[in-house]
């Protein structure tokens, strides 16, 4: 017997009696059918699977074949709404789970439960882009959603879209409906997809990683995802109580009334002392506080430190996941072993003739020295911010290729088209022909209008495309080491935008202008 089903049988058959005139026919025979099935459930004479045993035993049987488990329920999360249904956190520390028995890699695993979460939500965006307000309009009266409620979500979004599109992707049930109302409030998707990345990178990466480290105890494992949706809705909560008290302290007589009980507390001798302390230190962190509030909630105004967040974490994960998979240095991936086998059958004289030509697009001489002259001439213009983060995004891309060479030493592929030296991971070739996009994002103010802004930008995307697989069609980099260099150069450059971002608002000047100039590798 199970009484906790008896009370929600009853709870349902009495929603469905208040609401018996309101509800339409078919939605109150689904309760009644909740009901039943409730009933019947509770008395213990149908048992329904445990999901979360059948899901471990489906990882375990698939084996390898886990990674396309995982990736199509990631997928099909958000992006068709069985979250609602099924927890996509489960299909990921069951993922975990059957990494940590050594069956399957858990780098790989992060990389493709990462891409098909974003896909999803980005499928899910674009359906409620497509069907949108109308859909909602002809629809929503069915569950009392009126025009007034839709306007005031739309707002919202407007607003406050990008903390509710990060918070709802912890959130089960919200996780499944968050990026189809995105899209159907007219969020742009240059909104939508920096937060997004950044929150389905975390989930991912902590559910996975959960599975992973607590493979041998699954009911342990969910008993900590439990209780860290606990700990998050309890920040939910706080951070309700924190809205509402911004909204109180808005009205200026409540601001007089806490103003003069704070000014009367700090000459009390005890607490005294403790509330000129608080009040010294919240003036000098109110800048900084208010520069990360606007910049990662900035509305129409951009999204420069989200884009560059978003940014950072892909590169240093293709960057560092490599060299934790690549061990021994010596193993082989998946995608290394096609690169080798894609450049046998491609193999052929004029074509060998093209990569020569076009792999020295990343040679350090060539896309350093264009990197530096337009940095330089940057700098004559008086573009500080810009062309020092041009120049220091090339400097650490340099030294993190050198460090990371001399640190792991792997061997290159056998029977070279050229000559190469040194070790094999990460790609210089690949990381230097990343250069090429920074300076295309650099110089879109000369180009006037969108349409040429994207065309330089898709150029220097191509080029460091172009350059990566040349690096693999010589065979003088495994696939491995030219997606481990073009992450670190994002990485880098991701990095010294954020720098300049900052510095450009600590020392005044025109921030919306220079902080968008400061962005050398942005996704605009």
């Amino acid at each position: 017997m199970k009484p906790i089903w008896f009370v929600a049988a009853a709870a349902v058959l009495a929603f469905a009696w208040w609401r018996r005139r309101r509800l339409e026919p078919p939605l109150l025979i689904g309760l009644l059918l909740i009901a039943a099935g409730s009933v019947v459930y509770a008395t213990g004479l149908v048992e329904f699977p445990d999901l979360e045993e059948v899901l471990t035993d489906l990882g375990r049987a698939l084996g390898t074949w886990t990674y396309l488990l995982v990736g199509v329920l990631c997928f099909l999360e958000s992006g068709a709404g069985i979250g609602l249904l099924v927890p996509g956190e489960t299909a990921i520390i069951v993922g975990g789970v059957v990494a940590g028995q050594g069956e399957i890699d858990i780098v790989l695993l992060i990389a493709i439960a990462w891409a098909t979460a974003v896909a999803g939500d980005f499928t899910s965006f674009l359906i409620g882009r497509k069907l949108g307000r109308a859909f909602l309009l002809k629809h929503g009266p069915r569950v009392k959603i009126t025009e007034s409620r839709i306007e005031q979500v739309e707002a919202f979004y407007d607003k406050h879209g990008g903390k509710a599109v990060f918070l709802g992707r912890f959130v089960g049930l919200v996780r499944a409906v968050s990026p189809f109302v995105a899209g159907s409030s007219g969020m742009p998707a240059r909104r939508f997809l920096p937060y997004d990345i950044l929150a389905a990178g975390i989930m991912v990466t902590a559910f996975s990683l959960l599975g992973y480290l607590f493979w041998h105890s699954l009911d342990r494992v969910l008993k900590i995802a439990r209780q860290g949706t606990l700990a998050l809705g309890t920040v939910i909560v706080v951070v309700i109580a924190i809205v509402v008290a911004v909204r109180w302290l808005r009205v200026e007589a409540n601001r007089d009334r806490l103003d003069a009980w704070i000014e009367q507390q700090s000459h009390k001798p005890g607490i005294g002392p403790v509330i000129r302390f608080l009040r010294l230190l919240g003036r000098k962190l109110s800048g900084p506080a208010r520069f990360l509030w606007n910049r990662l909630t900035p509305g129409q105004l951009g999204l420069e430190l989200t884009s560059l967040l978003a940014i950072a974490a892909v590169g240093s994960f293709v960057f560092f996941g490599y060299i934790i998979a690549l061990d021994p240095i010596t193993e082989l991936t998946p995608g290394d072993r096609r690169g080798v086998r894609w450049s046998g059958d491609l193999e052929s004289a004029w074509l060998t003739d093209l990569a020569k030509v076009v792999t020295h697009l990343g040679a350090l001489p060539i896309a350093g020295g264009a990197l530096a002259l337009v940095a330089i001439v940057l700098l004559t213009r008086r573009e500080w911010l810009e062309g020092l983060a041009l120049l220091s995004g090339g400097v650490l891309t340099y030294a993190g290729v050198h460090l990371t060479k001399n640190a792991t030493d792997r061997p290159r592929p056998l029977e070279p088209l050229v000559d190469a030296m040194g070790s094999s991971y990460p790609s210089g070739h690949a990381a230097y022909a990343v250069f090429w996009v920074a300076i295309a994002v650099a110089l879109r103010r000369a180009f006037p209008g969108l349409a040429s802004r994207a065309i330089v930008l898709t150029a220097g995307i191509a080029i460091a495309v172009a350059v990566g697989l040349t690096r693999i069609y010589l065979r003088v980099h495994w696939f491995s080491d030219v997606a481990g260099g073009w992450g670190l150069a994002a990485m880098c450059f991701a990095l010294t935008g954020m720098i300049a971002l900052i510095v450009s608002y600590f020392t005044g000047g025109d921030a919306a202008h220079e902080a968008d100039a400061a962005a050398p590798v942005s996704s605009r």
